[in-house]
């Protein structure tokens, strides 16, 4: 899954879970009709993963917080008919669309389950790639899911996430959380909170989770993901019909205040037009162990 937050660490983990799954369950078909600029915008990260966690023919691959199921599909074409995914994901809305997706590109290697990331249900070392794109950081306990994920990885098989990077290489993600906090009289926000968008982007915090959780020769890669719209607004559009943090800060406003937060977030992400379009900055860190 990607753009969406999780409520604040304030909340016992039940309450954190399932505040989160609302969420996604209200945002789910939006995220949804905006498949093919998701699968633009990500494209190169994705291939990247799946060929760093070394998915190819025959592979069994484990899909954790598989979303509307855009990522899925690419591994079950990497996978072929003699391989196998699992797409696991604790939103049904979101699954059942996923499910949906699947069946419509033709592809009958791929089962789905609704799990939580921190207790996956699946059998020991039973996996060759287990895989989550733009979803670790959204959980309150990265750690315990990179745990499960090893878990459920066979001897030699890598563990490869997605996740964003520092607050300066994201800059489109503290324009509008800071224009939203603002507009609404809230304090400034720490950016690597758990459960937020940034929350993993301190330099080696990803790295120190592999390692804590078990896996072996972890490394992180930078990448470089521009974000390519028709204009600013486009780029709104996309974030109020996801699971944003945005939409949480900005719904408790009288209409009138809301609109104009987003017209100065509008104003402010302008800065990022060119001749061609909207082009919104993006660095991911692409991080990969080894049971």
């Amino acid at each position: 899954m990607t753009i969406g937050s999780t409520p604040g660490t304030g909340a016992d983990p039940a309450a954190f879970t399932a505040a989160a799954r609302t969420q996604w369950e209200r945002s789910a078909e939006g995220w949804n009709e905006h498949t093919p600029q998701i699968r633009a915008w990500l494209r190169d990260a994705t291939d990247a993963m799946l060929d760093a966690a070394g998915v190819a023919v025959g592979r069994r691959v484990l899909d954790v917080a598989a979303g509307a199921g855009e990522p899925t599909i690419d591994i079950a074409r990497r996978v072929g008919p003699t391989g196998f995914v699992l797409a696991t994901d604790f939103s049904p809305a979101i699954l059942r669309l996923a499910q949906e997706n699947v069946e419509r590109a033709g592809l009958a290697n791929v089962q789905f389950r609704e799990a939580d990331a921190t207790r996956l249900p699946v059998e020991d070392a039973s996996f060759d790639a287990t895989l989550c794109r733009l979803g670790l950081m959204l959980f309150r306990d990265p750690a315990a899911a990179l745990r499960e994920m090893h878990r459920a990885l066979r001897p030699g098989g890598h563990a490869c996430t997605l996740v964003f990077s520092a607050p300066d290489r994201n800059p489109c993600i503290g324009i509008l959380m800071s224009t939203a906090l603002q507009h609404a009289g809230l304090p400034p926000r720490d950016p690597f909170t758990a459960g937020g968008l940034l929350s993993l982007g301190k330099p080696g915090l990803v790295d120190e989770l592999f390692r804590a959780a078990g896996f072996e020769r972890t490394t992180t890669t930078k990448i470089d993901a521009p974000f390519r719209l028709p204009s600013a607004r486009a780029y709104l559009d996309f974030v109020r019909s996801s699971a944003s943090p945005i939409q949480q800060i900005l719904g408790a406003l009288p209409p009138a205040a809301a609109d104009a937060a987003w017209s100065e977030m509008e104003e402010r992400l302008g800065r990022f037009s060119t001749t061609d379009g909207w082009v919104g900055p993006n660095e991911l860190l692409l991080t990969v162990g080894r049971r």
